[in-house]
């Protein structure tokens, strides 16, 4: 799910471009290609064996102090391996002011977007059974209509594979001490724009998944929490596993606590309101007994033609990186294929790995946010140490880099945005500062600020083939898509599958705008600056202002202006930081409604007093100064609302 994706804000632009939606559409579609998965070699002599004494004495030398030096409460692990659960392991605390010890067998976790496996799982049951069909328009299915794109509707493959796209949404994503809207409430309360052709773009979508599993609901006529109990839960005898909220009384006392820090104090139950996309909640031991279902090519939930279906990957633009199954996404490592999910809420951090041919799975989940992002680099490190204990390469070697490394990395320079964004309302400004921006290092190898080591420093890129490049001391690739000679598009492996990357257009790129909008705000808070200084000076020397009739009421006026621009500003810095804050959202519309009446006046209003302003200094013949400034004021004013209207802070409405 959506979690710290939102730790950005700015402003913003004019109204004279009347050409902005020209330059703010998104990348042209791009033809999939077909994949066939690598065969998985044969366990190298020497590598460690995958029992319980072993992984047992691995994971107590690496998640005890991973736990502690990240501040994490709790934690759960379990390995399966051929129909069996190798081990299952509760790590720290359940409840940490009980000392409530974590139980893998019964301790619930709240394994997020992890969750959304159980409504894929759901879709293809129903999809086996004849009732749904995956490549029909999801239209056929609903009481309420999505609209197309360009002509074309939307299928429960492109909903699986996160092509249906549809912009983000977070409002209502998640929420405290709130009842949960009913789904069919929930998914036709907002469509979320549809901002890429279906079938073109990877873009997570919470929403997407939530519609998959009101289709569940209507085509199996009972309701999703009762389908998932009964086809999933009740196969496989789950007992301590759930997707209602609140929780069941009986699942009550296993709850695990969840928590910002492990060492401070508990948080409060999280809703979810798109409930499909991640609200379960479930033990590790109860989790094994999906992953052994799955890798026993379906076991009770699915026929093995149907598991085959759902595991195998889907085409993809970018085929030198992790792609899409259905519902479940590669990881691919050390020539090995894992079919993953991974999920966040604000206070649990999960994930779940299993190889098909392996018949291996792996599932951690943490109750606690942790210092720095530790929980992401910690799933991460946990899968590969794993897979390099268990499932080595036996041709591991060194990459050796290609002769055209530093003039492709060249193409890779500039600024590029995220496939997974906002786009029809004020929110859109995270994308301001969020926008990623591709450097060189001193060698010419291309810099991803996203994709760092576990210690937070630059990965080093070699370039292994054509526009693939593999990290020089670990298992994380790189790839970009080219088109006539340049780069279109690129992803990296740990998000490739629901990510790309696409370069940002012109009229949007922060690269120029950050400064030209920062340059804005600064004369402008300097001509608002200048107005009580002025006052005061002129009362302490007794002097006069030497404007009257309209000059002396432009000048009021322009600097009257400037204040409410900068005061409209600072209320947009408030509500975008705290867009992060959920249990906020809802009590702040009215600042937001007020900030785009508001917004609006002040910044045209602005920018059209500016011009008047330099009308007048230049016809009265003013001192070069005034003259000066009355220009750059313009380009100040000019800049503010050219970011207000290509980033909608010139909106009106309180959804995002």
């Amino acid at each position: 799910m959506w979690k710290r994706s939102l730790t950005m804000l700015a402003a913003g632009l004019l109204g004279l471009v009347v050409g902005v939606p020209a330059f703010t559409q998104a990348p042209a579609p791009l033809t999939p290609v077909a994949q066939t998965p690598p065969a998985a070699p044969a366990t190298p002599a020497g590598s460690a064996t995958l029992t319980k004494t072993d992984a047992d004495a691995w994971l107590d030398g690496f998640l005890p102090y991973a736990l502690a030096r990240g501040d994490i409460a709790g934690a759960v692990v379990v390995v399966v391996k051929d129909g069996q659960v190798v081990t299952q392991r509760g790590f720290g605390y359940a409840d940490v002011a009980k000392r409530k010890p974590v139980d893998p067998a019964t301790t619930l976790f709240r394994p997020g977007s992890t969750s959304k496996l159980y409504t894929w799982t759901s879709v293809m049951q129903l999809v086996e059974a004849g009732k749904l069909d995956l490549d029909a328009d999801v239209n056929r299915y609903l009481d309420f209509k999505i609209p197309p794109y360009q002509g074309k509707p939307i299928t429960l493959r492109n909903i699986m594979t996160h092509t249906a796209g549809f912009e983000e949404i977070i409002k209502g994503l998640l929420t405290f001490d709130k009842p949960v809207p009913s789904l069919g409430d929930v998914v036709k309360h907002r469509i979320p724009e549809r901002i890429y052709a279906p079938g073109t773009t990877p873009a997570y979508s919470n929403y997407a998944t939530a519609l998959a599993g009101y289709i569940v609901e209507r085509v199996s006529g009972v309701p999703f929490d009762d389908y998932v109990e009964k086809n999933i839960f009740g196969r496989l005898g789950m007992q301590y596993a759930s997707f209602r909220q609140p929780l069941p009384a009986r699942l009550k006392p296993f709850m695990s606590q969840g928590y910002l820090l492990g060492s401070g104090p508990a948080q409060k139950y999280e809703l979810i309101g798109m409930a499909p996309a991640g609200s379960s909640a479930i033990s590790g031991g109860d989790m094994a007994k999906f992953m052994i279902a799955h890798l026993a090519e379906g076991g009770p939930l699915l026929s093995p033609a149907t598991a085959k279906l759902m595991h195998a990957p889907q085409p993809s633009a970018i085929p030198a990186v992790n792609t899409m199954a259905l519902g479940f996404y590669e990881q691919r490592i050390n020539g090995h294929r894992a079919i993953a999910h991974g999920g966040d809420t604000v206070y649990f951090h999960s994930d779940l790995w299993i190889f098909p041919e392996d018949n291996v799975g792996l599932y951690i989940s943490m109750n606690s946010d942790g210092k720095e992002g530790v929980t992401r680099v910690l799933r991460g490190a946990l899968f590969d140490q794993f897979a390099d204990r268990y499932l080595p390469d036996p041709n591991k070697a060194a990459p050796v880099e290609l002769p055209t490394a530093k003039e492709h990395a060249k193409l890779l320079v500039g600024t590029w945005t995220n496939s997974r964004r906002i786009d029809s309302s004020f929110a859109k400004v995270i994308g301001l500062i969020g926008d990623t921006k591709v450097s060189l290092d001193a060698d010419g190898r291309p810099v991803i600020p996203a994709l760092t080591s576990p210690g937070g420093a630059p990965r080093k890129l070699i370039e292994v083939a054509p526009f693939v490049w593999q990290d020089a001391y670990g298992h994380e690739r790189l790839a970009a898509q080219v088109v006539d000679g340049k780069v279109v598009r690129w992803s990296f492996g740990e998000v490739s599958p629901f990510m790309i990357w696409y370069r940002t257009p012109a009229a949007l790129d922060s690269a120029w705008l950050m400064p030209a909008l920062l340059f804005g705000i600064g004369v402008v808070f300097l001509t608002a600056l200048a107005w009580p200084i002025g006052w005061f000076n002129r009362r302490r020397y007794a002097a006069q202002l030497a404007l009257q009739g309209e000059s002396l009421r432009t000048f009021r006026a322009v600097r009257g202006f400037a204040w409410l621009v900068l005061a409209v500003l600072v209320g947009w810095m408030v509500v975008i930081t705290g867009l992060e804050n959920f249990e906020s959202h809802g009590s702040t519309d009215w600042l937001i409604l007020l900030l785009q009446v508001v917004g609006t006046l002040a910044f045209f209003g602005l920018f059209g007093l500016a011009i008047w302003n330099t009308w007048l200094t230049w016809k009265e013949k003013r001192g070069w100064f005034g003259r000066v400034w009355s220009v750059l004021l313009v380009l100040g004013a000019f800049f503010i609302l050219y970011t207000a209207l290509v980033y909608k802070l010139i909106s009106f409405g309180t959804e995002f």
